[in-house]
């Protein structure tokens, strides 16, 4: 048995496991499945709470002046049509935050909510239970088909989301004009019932989304590390629910702004209603890479987007609708960033971690000649061996599809 090398004199201390930085300490009830991949503790959701009172503020203003400059906009008949308008508005803002929290957007809750409202305006007239059975299992098989892709391959969800988009705009594409609704039903005399009870679902989500575990488990498919590893099987299961329910809510948002608009459907690709509701998702406080969101950020958002437009109209503001989910979506981003920045758990010494940090001298490079090394270059007249090693850290009108009655 060969005894054991002595120490040298000089010789590196063996370095102490890497810590990660800016982790609170915390109990497993706060850790991930995946502790070595996740992020411990509590997300902060103080930044969700300050938001969500700004969108209050600002949904506040919008009834003023809706109040103030048309008031018949929010009395009878017109308000029951923007309850409708809302709530449809408001079930594609809700499934895309879905699908945005669980880290798989879909980009084709637009063009499935126009092709379901061109399916129920050239059938409404058999009733709006034959309607809806076949168009929601065909969503239910669609969402099922991209979830399955996604999980089963774990591609992004939005490039597998965007193929069955343009497969869908096929179908909506075969209409060569507006189509007449021909059914009867009219959703405005539900409309507070319908308003109520996708604000209540909105709400309610956000509370059981704020829960730490639920939080943990329906963000599972977020990247951590290498976006291309698998984050394992709860993962799937969460992406096929979300993907498979977020088409549902798209079907009937679609039914509702086909019912409750003028009788005509404008045979859009639907893009502009994906951009106007991922924005309106974005700006209510779900993060664009998933896991984190508000509580009721997305309701109010929705809201506040439903009242923006409903003006623009009465003022026959000529805006397109892609114009405004365009600048909705680039707000929602940097929504994003004070969501990422501010909602991460707290570091362990209480201290702002920064957010870029500069690389380290004697770190490999890549190029396109190869890799190299840039060495910290030695003092003259000392010895390599007299330096012990040190470890370094490294780092709805017409142009909305549906005019109103």
């Amino acid at each position: 048995m060969e005894n054991a090398a002595p120490d040298v004199p000089g010789d590196p201390e063996p370095a102490e496991p890497a810590r990660r930085r800016g982790v609170s300490p915390t109990g497993p009830e706060d850790a991930f499945d995946d502790p070595e991949h996740g992020e411990p503790g509590r997300d902060r959701m103080g930044v969700h709470l300050l938001w969500e009172l700004v969108l209050l503020v600002v949904v506040a203003v919008l009834v003023y002046l809706c109040n103030r400059d048309y008031p018949g906009l929010l009395r009878g008949d017109r308000l029951s049509s923007l309850l409708v308008f809302g709530t449809a508005l408001g079930l594609l803002t809700l499934a895309a935050a879905l699908t945005l929290r669980i880290g798989a957007p879909n980009l084709a809750i637009g063009p499935v909510g126009v092709a379901a409202a061109l399916h129920f305006a050239e059938n409404s007239d058999h009733g709006v239970v034959a309607v809806l059975i076949p168009a929601t299992l065909i969503a239910l098989v669609g969402g099922l088909v991209v979830a399955l892709l996604v999980a089963g391959f774990h591609v992004p969800g939005w490039a597998a989301s965007l193929a069955a988009a343009l497969a869908v705009v096929v179908f909506i594409q075969q209409r060569t004009g507006p189509v007449e609704v021909q059914g009867d039903y009219d959703p405005r005399r539900h409309a507070l019932y319908l308003f109520g009870g996708f604000a209540a679902v909105s709400v309610i989500a956000g509370l059981f989304g704020s829960v730490t575990t639920v939080r943990r488990l329906v963000g599972r498919f977020r990247p951590v590390a290498d976006p291309a590893l698998r984050r394992g099987a709860a993962a799937g299961v969460i992406v096929v629910f979300g993907t498979v329910l977020s088409m549902v809510l798209a079907v009937l948002a679609g039914v509702l702004l086909a019912a409750g608009g003028s009788g005509r459907v404008a045979p859009t690709t639907g893009f502009e209603w994906t951009g106007l509701a991922l924005g309106a998702a974005l700006l209510g406080g779900a993060s664009a890479f998933g896991r984190r969101g508000g509580i009721a950020g997305g309701l109010l958002a929705a809201t506040a987007l439903t009242l923006f437009i409903s003006y623009a109209d009465e003022r026959n503001l000529d805006i397109a609708p892609a114009a405004v989910a365009a600048v909705v979506v680039a707000a929602g981003l940097v929504v994003t960033r004070l969501v990422e920045t501010y909602g991460r758990p707290g570091s362990s010494d209480g201290e702002a971690e920064p957010e870029w940090e500069p690389e380290p001298a004697g770190v490999a490079r890549s190029g396109w000649g190869g890799t190299r090394s840039d060495p910290v270059p030695e003092p003259w007249g000392v010895s390599p061996s007299s330096h012990p090693g040190e470890s370094r850290d490294r780092w709805g009108g017409d142009r909305w599809g549906v005019p109103e009655r």
